[in-house]
């Protein structure tokens, strides 16, 4: 992922507003699982239930701090099926008076124009901050790979088969920036008919019925980054480097190629960083949601 300053040409962007409009971005319910069941089976909340099992993590043939691949077991845990919103992330800032806004939100337009968008802008520390406030966490680089990818060692969340414009938002480059309710999509788009264009049967989701995992907003992850970390880490619920000066960051965003917003693909930023490609979504351990349902 390219960190560089994000400025636009009116040339270019009328151009990248007549390339964005081009896309139809509709909404889709009823997500599958990766076992064809039905999202309520499945469904904890706006949360998506990963069951526990083992799966193939990394790529031999690409980056080198995607290598090597290996396999990692995860408990069965909760990840958000969206990313959190512009007009969620408002709501964490409302009871929370002493926090800034991100910087780049322009004085509440942000929220005001695309209240469905993800909350771009935000920083790890401040991501961190609002899913402790919803009662989750962010997810490990683990358990967000996983969600992506499934289990069949998959390239992007549909499958092998390189994006288009209506699976996922990406590869506008740094002067794709039109505005929030042009350049990002609503974090419950979708593409209908996507069997007939593509042979897909869920559009742009991942296996388990997860929105925008690859492109739109890149997510912060809970892991500090190590480029070397695959060599050695655990087999079993890896949790990252113990310290760490930057956090590591998945997904791509809507400014990044294709190569870029692989699910294996790694970058990293230091934690008080912030960017318009830059989002989240949370995560939540199964086994204490199941314990506080019985309580």
């Amino acid at each position: 992922m390219k960190f560089t300053p994000m400025f636009v040409v009116a040339g270019v962007l009328f151009v990248s507003s007549m390339f964005l409009t081009t896309a139809t971005w509709a909404e889709m319910d009823g997500a599958e699982s990766e076992d064809g069941g039905s999202d309520v089976e499945h469904a904890f909340g706006s949360m998506i239930l990963i069951p526990a099992g083992e799966f193939t993590m990394g790529d031999n043939d690409h980056h080198g701090n995607e290598q090597p691949e290996h396999q990692v077991w995860l408990d069965d845990y909760y990840i958000d099926r969206f990313e959190v919103t512009m007009s969620d992330y408002q709501k964490f800032l409302d009871d929370n008076m002493k926090l800034e806004p991100p910087p780049l939100w322009d004085d509440g337009l942000a929220v005001n124009e695309a209240a469905d968008r993800p909350a771009v802008g935000v920083t790890w520390e401040a991501a961190n901050k609002y899913c402790e406030w919803v009662g989750k966490r962010l997810p490990t680089e683990a358990e967000w790979e996983k969600a992506a990818r499934g289990t069949d060692g998959r390239r992007y969340p549909w499958g092998h088969m390189q994006p288009f414009v209506d699976i996922a938002r990406y590869n506008l480059g740094i002067t794709g920036w039109v505005s929030y309710t042009l350049t990002l999509a609503s974090v419950r788009s979708g593409v209908k008919g996507m069997s007939i264009r593509h042979g897909l049967k869920t559009g742009g989701k991942s296996p388990y019925g997860l929105y925008h995992m690859s492109g739109n907003a890149a997510e912060w992850v809970s892991d500090w980054y190590d480029r070397y970390y695959y060599e050695d880490s655990p087999e079993k619920n890896p949790q990252g480097p113990e310290t760490g000066t930057r956090k590591v960051l998945r997904g791509g965003s809507w400014e990044d190629e294709p190569r870029n917003i692989r699910v294996t693909a790694r970058s990293k930023a230091e934690p008080e960083f912030t960017d318009l490609t830059i989002g989240f979504r949370c995560a939540k351990d199964a086994s204490k949601t199941k314990s506080a349902s019985k309580s």
